[in-house]
């Protein structure tokens, strides 16, 4: 792909504190930013040069979006297929490409492709009815975890069963759904690495982060995580594999599980940028934002080279209230995403703590 000059749009699917971050870091490099999310009054809708509120799979707005873009990308991983095949037919560049986004929208698919690709997972097995979960659970012979195979995100539409009984009940329960059945991981710690590729297949990984979830959501990230030398080579290899086998264009999350003896498991990929990946923004040469933007639109992927220690801590619903302490903390850098309404558990902002490397 020929880079996009500087005073080109590149266009976004969502509008959410994702897609407010991609806009802002696109306008440091010269770009328009054209969003496409049904919301009217979206995140990002309030930073960018052009807000099309309608669906993702809009016909209309998407032939507008293709006639004024360079490049299309994506905030999140749940926008429908269909919109991005209508895209490329109308022969505007998208990227991450539909494959990747197809892989992502379902477990058994991406579980089954992260083997392929030589990027090993827990044991797994698909159901699509209450006996089949029930089986499933028997030949894995113990406690597994059950998620829906679409949709579930920040621990959404999963739940433990403890018995082939107890699987045919939870398959009900998250609504009858097709569903994954994925053994347990015996983990200590959870890392992830942030990764680019550009179109001419040249890639970068920031240092690993070290991550803990409450509830199901990413609660603090902590940057570079330590780590031996060997373990850095193989979790770059780990998303070199992926980003390969995807033919991927832009920024990838890749959630890894650290076993007792030191490898990783793949937990799973987000094709997008990252949660786990807020901390570039204080504590890397380029940050994941702006990474994604280089990538897409063509230009030479920045230095990853971590330069400072960095601990990010989402802020979520009522905790944003916090955000005058914050401010006033010398080593803390605020983040916040212009939503309207603090939700239990929603989402509002988050702070990176920079320390010295």
């Amino acid at each position: 792909m020929t880079p996009l000059a500087p005073g080109s749009t590149i266009g976004i699917l969502g509008g959410g504190q994702l897609g407010r971050m991609l806009a802002l870091a696109a306008a440091r490099l010269g770009f328009d930013v054209a969003i496409l999310d049904p919301e009217p009054d979206c995140p990002a809708s309030r930073v960018c040069a052009l807000h099309l509120c309608a669906a993702y799979d809009d016909p209309e707005a998407l032939a507008r979006l293709a006639r004024m873009s360079g490049v299309v990308t994506l905030e999140f991983e749940n926008v429908p297929a269909g919109a991005l095949d209508i895209l490329i037919r109308l022969g505007v560049p998208v990227a991450p490409g539909a494959h990747a986004l197809a892989v992502a929208q379902d477990r058994v698919e991406e579980k089954s492709f992260l083997n392929a690709a030589g990027a090993p997972t827990v044991a797994f097995a698909p159901a699509d009815s209450p006996e089949a979960a029930a089986r499933a659970t028997a030949e894995l012979r113990g406690r597994v975890l059950i998620k829906t195979r679409r949709d579930g995100y920040d621990g959404k539409g999963q739940a433990w069963a403890s018995s082939p009984e107890a699987a045919a009940e939870v398959f009900l329960s998250l609504g009858g759904r097709p569903v994954i059945v994925e053994a347990p991981a015996p983990f200590r710690r959870e890392l992830s690495v942030i990764a680019a590729r550009g179109w001419s297949g040249e890639s970068a990984a920031f240092p690993l982060a070290e991550n803990v979830h409450r509830n199901g959501i990413l609660h603090l990230s902590s940057a570079p995580a330590v780590v031996t030398a060997g373990q850095a080579t193989e979790a770059g290899r780990i998303a070199d594999r992926i980003l390969s086998g995807l033919d991927y264009v832009g920024v990838i999350g890749i959630e890894l599980f650290e076993l007792e003896d030191g490898s990783f498991l793949v937990n799973e990929i987000a094709p997008r940028v990252h949660n786990s990946g807020h901390w570039t923004q204080d504590g890397a040469a380029t940050d994941q934002f702006e990474q994604h933007i280089r990538a897409v639109a063509g230009w030479p992927l920045g230095p990853v080279a971590a330069r400072a220690r960095v601990e990010m801590e989402n802020l979520l619903g009522d905790s944003v209230q916090d955000w005058t302490a914050i401010a006033g903390e010398p080593n803390a850098r605020l983040h916040l995403y212009g939503k309207r309404e603090a939700r239990e558990g929603r989402k509002m902002g988050h702070v990176n703590r920079v320390s010295p490397l």
